[in-house]
């Protein structure tokens, strides 16, 4: 099926493209989704796996958090290691009760590609899209391939969820687009694991040695992480000396025996790192969302929640402009989002830099760094700050 014109045009089928579909389907506005990969590709890529309390909220209501509800794993705190001690962070009695969900983004695409195809508009796999034209005119134009043949798909609307290397956001003229960067001089090794975690919840750990993360993808697998140099190769970490590193970051005075339980690493990669906004998220009738509009490092599990937020809030603006004509909300669609996506930015800078070794730093910062987690340990406001920024701020229109 090869629609000629659709109300939205979303271009992209990663969480947060397929999760505007599913709202705007369930708000009776009609959508094409265009996805340049197939698939098995986009269901199988590796990425986030902590959902905010607002994200999982929004599942539930897009009527994809059946499984998530089975099969997540619901998170109540983090732990802070630092100093060879360790500390919780209990996140419902800082924040009046809110918590994240441990479920893998690679489920997330799974439950709403299964939807989108099951009941919802069209969702086209392996639709190259090329160039989107008359972005500033009220019937914009996407030009695509799909099934060898180049088409075209008019619409009232064009969303770009098709991530920072996609063909959406250069839609935006260079002469009305700001980019603001940082990169960081360091990476993470990730791993995935068959080895059951020994721990409940996500263990963050600052040390000497630098970085390391113990997180889950199930009670049967961990996926853990290690500050590594920029440009390292995989291959230069055996699996022997991934998990000793491990062990001797995530080491503790009072619990000198702890270890990880081991297994066999069934994937290994490395994520550079780096913070990226482009402003404004919107021109004329094309909007841009989630990685097509900004980047976080990882240590603050923000990305996909802040995805998640843009096309909640765009949900809603749409539905209104179909609704009741009114454009209210859509005309403050990028103001709206770049207010929560600039205090994530800081959090998750935030993240970084106070539980990262860097190359160049001195013993003066590092004294910075334990003062900060000190703070963290003992202040219930600091530890508070922290809780409410992770589980995540309220979506507000």
């Amino acid at each position: 099926m090869h629609p000629e014109h659709t109300s939205v045009a979303i271009v992209g089928a990663g969480p947060a493209g397929l999760l505007l579909a599913r709202l705007l389907h369930r708000a009776g506005v009609d959508t094409v989704v265009l996805e340049g990969r197939d698939r098995e590709y986009i269901e199988r890529r590796q990425r986030a796996g902590i959902l905010e309390q607002a994200t999982v909220d929004a599942l539930r209501e897009a009527g994809a958090g059946d499984r998530m509800d089975r099969e997540g794993i619901p998170h109540d705190g983090i732990e802070l290691r630092f100093d060879r001690r360790a500390h919780r962070v209990d996140f419902p009695a800082l924040t009046g009760g809110r918590r994240v969900m441990v479920y893998a983004q690679t489920e997330v695409v799974k439950d709403l590609v299964a939807l989108q195809l099951a009941e919802g508009g069209p969702l086209l796999f392996e639709a190259e899209v090329r160039e989107v034209i008359g972005a500033d005119t009220a019937r914009p134009v996407v030009h695509y391939r799909h099934g060898g043949r180049d088409r075209t798909l008019g619409c009232d609307y064009v969303v770009g969820c098709d991530g920072f290397h996609g063909v959406v956001r250069n839609a935006v003229p260079d002469a009305v687009r700001s980019t603001y960067e940082r990169v960081y001089p360091y990476s993470w090794l990730g791993i995935l694991a068959e080895a059951p975690p020994v721990y409940d919840e996500l263990i963050y750990a600052h040390s000497e040695r630098g970085f390391a993360l113990a997180s889950m993808r199930s009670p049967q697998v961990g996926r853990l992480y290690l500050q590594v140099p920029n440009g390292t190769d995989p291959a230069d970490w055996p699996d022997e000396r991934v998990w000793d590193e491990l062990d001797a970051r995530f080491a503790l005075d009072a619990e000198p025996g702890w270890k990880l339980r081991r297994g066999p690493i069934t994937a290994k990669s490395v994520l550079p790192m780096r913070s990226h906004v482009t402003e404004p998220m919107r021109y004329g009738h094309v909007l841009l969302a989630g990685d097509a509009a900004h980047i976080v490092p990882p240590t603050g599990a923000k990305g996909l929640n802040l995805a998640a937020a843009d096309v909640i809030v765009l949900a809603r603006a749409l539905t209104a402009r179909y609704r009741d004509g009114s454009t209210a909300l859509l005309d403050a669609y990028s103001d709206t989002c770049l207010r929560r996506v600039w205090r994530a930015e800081h959090f998750s800078y935030f993240m970084t830099t106070t539980l990262h070794t860097d190359p160049e730093q001195s013993a003066f910062d590092t004294r910075l760094q334990l003062s900060q987690l000190e703070r963290l340990a003992n202040s219930e406001h600091a530890a508070a700050e922290l809780a409410e920024n992770y589980t995540g701020l309220l979506i507000s229109d």
